[in-house]
């Protein structure tokens, strides 16, 4: 047996061990509880005033606003920026959605270029592939041919390209020369870009084979800049440049009838001498916008890019002649990461008429139908896309076809309800922009070539025998009545330009022609 007292001692450091952990728990069930009698008073407030922490409400994080890339959704309808008032490109800006602003509403002939005097806008040209080459000749402005119009220095520039072989400049309110005349090898079929961030500079494409840039801040128009389509390889088809360019942040984005699309560092400047504009080109993107499946589906080699490509977001859109409607993803462009394509779909025959980009970015395209095969057949000439749809991006679709060949040449024009499209075979359509339902239609002396512009609640299109239409669509649910209307001399298949009451367009039998109220 043990000591006793060993074992009283044994039993007394347990018991004070003991103790102490009931005292450490208790003081653990304080710091919990900082209330134990349920007074609802902290204890140290039952003594003295004790300061005590409150917890920081904590800074909410604002949510990122969303980069909206190259060229703002929102933008839909909106003028090309805040730096130059005015028209500068075909429909008005990178989503090829705006019209101009200013209608006029009794229009009257203010002048027509060039004078009187001279010889209408006139020269020849050579076409068709080898074995059926024929020259003929070309008078007026063409498809698309729609002037810029804008302000430099106060004073209203009208810039257009013509059939007479030449870029213009004119003075918007007189008619006059602003500066001689910038004469190329070929004729001018498309829109001319002028450069949307203020540098002097035009942008334009022509038969003879050359893109250029033109700088008009001299006694007369000087190159700076050009390329020719048959210094790439491989090509297709052709070797016009019939798009109107894009120019964003220092980048001109392009596609020519040599069936490849360019985007272009321009590196503009200024001269530290002489305060003239330059520009060092370098050429960053070169892409064949053909695949072998597509050339096999069409049967031939008409792949080439006729329309003014569009932007929205950070994606490039156009169409081919093989009806291959592709989307590019160029978000990384700036660092050197070449883009890569994103969307296609395809319609099955010619697209000639630039895509229209909305605010949600749905494309809206018009079609050609002279292959006359089964996928034009199916899909029709008027489409409605949501390219985040790839897999089935087809909301709805019109046939737009009488005879061969027919379909759309026109762009359409877009607007917050309506979708209006002309065809070859003279209809001038209204299309509920949602349902793709057909609201009313209207026949007119066609071809009708010319894409309609939407300003100031007037849908304003010529025809061809010379008529321009002006048509109310404040009621976007009914046939809208015609309001006025104005003459050329000719078929007219250019599109109007419309600026603070100046409207300017020209014809086929060689003038443009200027209409004020």
């Amino acid at each position: 047996m043990g000591d006793n007292s060993t074992t009283d001692f044994r039993r007394l450091v347990m018991f004070a061990m003991l103790l102490a952990l009931v005292l450490v728990l208790v003081v653990a069930g304080l710091r919990v509880d900082d209330d134990p009698t349920g007074s609802g008073e902290d204890q140290a407030s039952l003594s003295e005033p004790t300061a005590v922490a409150v917890a920081a409400t904590p800074t909410p994080t604002p949510t990122p606003t969303p980069d909206p890339g190259w060229v703002d959704p929102a933008s839909f309808g909106e003028p090309y920026g805040e730096i130059v008032e005015g028209l500068l490109t075909f429909r008005g800006n990178p989503t090829r959605s705006f019209y101009g602003r200013g209608a006029p509403q009794s229009p009257r002939v203010a002048w027509s270029f060039p004078p009187p005097t001279e010889d209408p806008l006139c020269s020849t040209s050579t076409t068709g592939p080898m074995g059926t080459v024929a020259t003929t000749t070309w008078c007026g402005t063409g498809w698309t041919g729609q002037p810029a119009i804008f302000v430099r220095d106060a004073r209203t520039w009208v810039v257009f390209g013509s059939f007479g072989s030449a870029v213009h400049f004119v003075d918007g309110v007189s008619g006059q020369r602003i500066l001689p005349d910038f004469p190329v090898g070929d004729i001018i079929k498309g829109s001319v870009t002028v450069d949307p961030d203020g540098f002097p500079i035009v942008y334009f494409g022509s038969r003879d084979n050359k893109l250029r840039a033109v700088s008009f801040d001299g006694a007369e128009p000087e190159e700076l800049w050009s390329i020719d389509a048959e210094d790439f390889a491989p090509i297709l088809h052709d070797n016009d440049w019939d798009g109107a360019p894009l120019v964003i942040d220092d980048y001109l984005f392009e596609g020519g009838e040599n069936s490849r699309w360019f985007a272009v560092k321009l590196n503009r400047g200024y001269d530290q001498v002489t305060n003239r504009v330059t520009v060092d080109p370098e050429v960053v993107v070169n892409i064949a916008a053909w695949t072998d499946e597509l050339l096999e589906a069409v049967g031939d080699d008409n792949v080439s890019i006729e329309n003014s490509v569009a932007i929205s977001g950070d994606t490039i859109y156009f169409a081919n002649g093989g009806g291959l409607i592709q989307g590019w993803d160029i978000s990384d462009l700036e660092i050197g990461t070449q883009p890569t394509k994103t969307f296609e779909f395809w319609a099955g025959d010619d697209i000639d008429a630039s895509l229209v980009i909305d605010e949600e970015g749905m494309i809206y395209a018009g079609v050609e139908w002279e292959r006359a095969n089964e996928r034009g057949r199916e899909v029709g000439q008027i489409i409605k896309l949501d390219p985040s749809q790839p897999d089935d991006p087809l909301i709805w679709s019109l046939a737009a076809r009488v005879r061969l060949p027919d379909g759309v040449w026109a762009t359409p024009a877009v607007t917050d309800t309506m979708v209006y499209v002309p065809t070859n075979e003279g209809f001038i359509k209204g299309i509920d922009r949602t349902t793709g339902e057909l609201v009313w239609e209207k026949k007119l002396q066609g071809p009708v070539w010319s894409s309609p512009a939407v300003v100031d609640e007037l849908l304003i299109l010529p025809d061809c025998v010379g008529t321009i239409h002006a048509w109310d669509v404040s009621d976007p649910t009914i046939d809208p009545p015609e309001v006025w209307t104005a003459n050329t001399t000719w078929c007219t298949e250019s599109t109007v330009a419309i600026w603070d009451g100046l409207m300017v367009v020209g014809d086929r039998k060689g003038r443009v022609w200027a209409f004020t109220d």
